[in-house]
């Protein structure tokens, strides 16, 4: 078995990972760095230019592990793709979305290497998207083997509560099996349940590790976490202010909403519109037309029915003053520049009555990130297009990640049990922190950090 670490860079990046089992190609995952632009954005497919690739298999539709799909299917023309049903209902919106981003920083931002690929284009590989229902072994190697008289390798894919649709990929070959977590979530958020990773075991594990920086404070609980929130939003509309939450259109857009119906229902936050960006709507939409397929809480929640959304579109949001009294749920989570979140970000920072509340993870190097990092007062470099900003307004973080928390993992890893632990999708500091715990739980395992495109032998 070799796996090769096809992210450009060695963080949190463009997740890609091939897999050579038996002689049989898989690539797991095609997504692009949300740090970096153009060419430099995308998985190092160079590397496996001549390699067998069979098929790609996804683990859900976020922009960092899926967003060169397209790309990828043009570099391996005679590969399937495969993922979960629920992530086959929403990876057409999210590339077709993705191709609109990318002429517009084209023109805006003179990108010139953008887009990657045309609406066109995805429509003419969309035949080869192919959606399974979850725990469910598919045969994925080429035909060979049944001339060879052997069997395919198969992979299926597991519940990881990170996302509609997310999944974790066990991968079984003749004599080895892999599971790859992608980004996995074991406790329940508002609507999603947690993971349904119990029965797991594998050789080898690709283990993702983005909170390995991060420990829990004693006597942290999500509920506390949810009513601090409610409480905070509460204060700032009762002083006649704004709030911009800004979130992932897929996932953390949804849970936020849920909270806030929820809050609503109870009487804890007063009814009111909430201005959403488009995707953000749209995903909205599915996640209420597909709750009776989801592991999920409130399954007769409907968001639209419990919400009066109001889709923020770009004329209106020049046109409207800071005035009064709005709730904002924005897309993107890290402000990256171009975005709803951005462009409202720079109208809030410098007003001290203004709150922004951050609810998921930010990279430091994107505009959400040296934002969270500024002090009351102080003078940071926002972004390109937005410049030099001084932070005055209310600034508040809640954790209400998406994300297992690193004992879940460093749990998980007891209970899988694999020879081999492969350590991605985490910054280097949170990577060491887990390969200093793994080899004090188990000496006997084998944990390995791949740089960008290493290929290591499991």
């Amino acid at each position: 078995m070799r796996i090769t670490n096809l992210n450009p860079r060695e963080d949190i990046g463009a997740s890609s990972w091939y897999l050579d089992l038996e002689g049989n190609g898989l690539l797991m995952d095609a997504g692009v760095h949300p740090k970096l632009s153009g060419r430099e954005s995308l998985p190092r497919y160079e590397i496996i230019r001549d390699k067998q690739v069979d098929t790609i298999a996804l683990t859900h539709c976020h922009h960092d592990h899926v967003g060169s799909l397209p790309v990828a299917v043009r570099q391996f023309p005679d590969a399937h793709v495969m993922m979960s049903e629920l992530s086959y209902f929403i990876v057409e919106r999210v590339l077709h979305n993705s191709v609109n981003v990318m002429k517009r920083q084209r023109d805006e931002l003179g990108i010139t290497e953008y887009p990657f690929y045309s609406h066109r284009e995805l429509d003419e590989i969309a035949y080869l998207f192919q959606g399974y229902k979850y725990n469910r072994e598919i045969e994925w190697a080429s035909p060979k083997h049944a001339k060879l008289g052997t069997n395919s390798p198969t992979l299926e894919f597991c519940d990881a509560g990170h996302a509609l649709g997310s999944a974790g990929i066990m991968v079984r070959g003749e004599k080895e099996t892999i599971f790859y977590t992608g980004d996995v979530c074991f406790s329940d958020q508002t609507l999603l349940k947690g993971a349904r990773f119990e029965d797991i075991k594998a050789d080898v594990l690709i283990l993702e590790t983005t909170r390995g920086n991060r420990e829990i404070p004693e006597g942290f609980s999500r509920q506390k976490e949810m009513e601090r929130l409610a409480g905070e939003i509460e204060k700032v509309i009762q002083r006649k202010a704004n709030v911009l939450i800004p979130t992932f259109a897929l996932g953390r857009t949804q849970e936020i909403l849920a909270l806030l119906a929820l809050m609503m229902k109870e009487g804890k936050l007063r009814e009111q519109p909430i201005y959403i960006g488009g995707l953000g709507r749209v995903f909205t939409e599915i996640y209420d037309l597909e709750a009776h397929r989801a592991n999920r809480n409130h399954s007769s929640l409907s968001l639209h029915e419990s919400l009066n959304l109001v889709v923020l579109d770009r004329k209106r949001q020049e046109a409207m003053k800071m005035k009064g009294s709005r709730l904002f749920v924005l897309t993107a989570g890290m402000m990256t520049e171009q975005t709803p979140a951005h462009e409202l970000a720079i109208r809030m920072v410098e007003d001290e009555k203004q709150a922004i509340f951050f609810v998921g993870y930010a990279d430091p190097d994107t505009p959400a990130g040296r934002l969270r990092a500024a002090k009351q007062g102080e003078t940071f470099h926002f972004s390109q297009s937005g410049g030099e900003l001084t932070r005055k307004c209310d600034l508040q973080e809640f954790d209400l990640t998406a994300h297992a928390n690193r004992g879940e993992l460093l749990d998980f890893v007891g209970q899988v049990d694999p020879h081999t632990v492969i350590l991605g999708h985490g910054d280097p500091e949170s990577r060491q922190w887990f390969e200093q715990q793994i080899k004090l739980r188990h000496p006997k395992m084998k944990v390995l950090q791949p740089g960008s495109g290493e290929t290591v032998e499991a």
